[in-house]
């Protein structure tokens, strides 16, 4: 049986080019999800630590977006080189960064 730590579901959702949500896919989401798997990879956490993409997370605005399970940490804006300090701060560390958190942006 699985025994994660933690889940990372990173949207990777793609729209049509003009669709008035926009998409994370546009945001280099792609990229994020590869960052996330060489991190784990780099630090050999593949056994704790599960990270899969996702079709809409929906808070399309504020992507890319990430969210952060067992404690439904919702990041957004979330870039490649963010990758590392959610890794070692969050997942590791045990607290969240805060300057990626959802809660903490200022919605469109």
């Amino acid at each position: 049986m699985f025994n994660f730590t933690h889940h990372i579901f990173v949207c990777i959702n793609q729209r049509p080019a003009g669709h008035p949500k926009g998409c994370c896919a546009s945001k280099a989401s792609r990229d994020l999800l590869q960052q996330f798997q060489e991190e784990l990879e780099r630090r050999q956490l593949w056994s704790t630590v599960m990270v899969n993409g996702a079709t809409c997370l929906g808070p399309c605005a504020t992507g890319a977006s990430v969210v952060v399970y067992p404690e439904g940490t919702w990041y957004g804006q979330v870039k490649p080189d963010d990758v590392k300090e959610i890794i070692v701060q969050h997942v590791l560390g045990g607290k969240p960064v805060d300057r990626l958190l959802l809660q903490n942006m200022v919605q469109p």
